[in-house]
């Protein structure tokens, strides 16, 4: 929705961006699943908390920070348990969390290995 000073000026709104401060980074949580594995579909009332995502957004502490090889658009495991969940989209897959939460990054293999 505009802002007064928009819709008096006539201005387009300007785009927003979430950036994560701190050691944080900004995650897309991954779908919920509908079915299992060996192929049962589950009603929508039962819901599997999802705990993999893409890192959207590294806060610049972390990206100095050597300790934590993680990169943008890196697929993680993470710890939802302080996901503090954004706002921003109309799906609500948008989280804030902590990065010691990050517990892995899925990597390809190498081809050099």
């Amino acid at each position: 929705m505009p802002s007064r000073r928009e819709e008096k000026s006539g201005a387009h709104p300007r785009l927003e961006t979430v950036e994560p401060i701190g050691k944080r980074v900004l995650v897309r949580k991954d779908e919920d699943k509908k079915q299992t594995k060996s192929g049962i579909h589950l009603p929508d009332k039962i819901e599997i908390p999802t705990l993999t995502g893409r890192i959207v957004a590294i806060a610049a502490q972390v990206e100095r920070d050597h300790d934590y090889p993680i990169r943008k658009y890196d697929r993680i495991l993470f710890n939802p348990k302080q996901a503090i969940p954004v706002d921003f989209e109309g799906d609500n897959r948008l989280f804030v969390i902590p990065v010691e939460d990050v517990v892995a990054v899925f990597r390809a293999e190498s081809e050099e290995a």
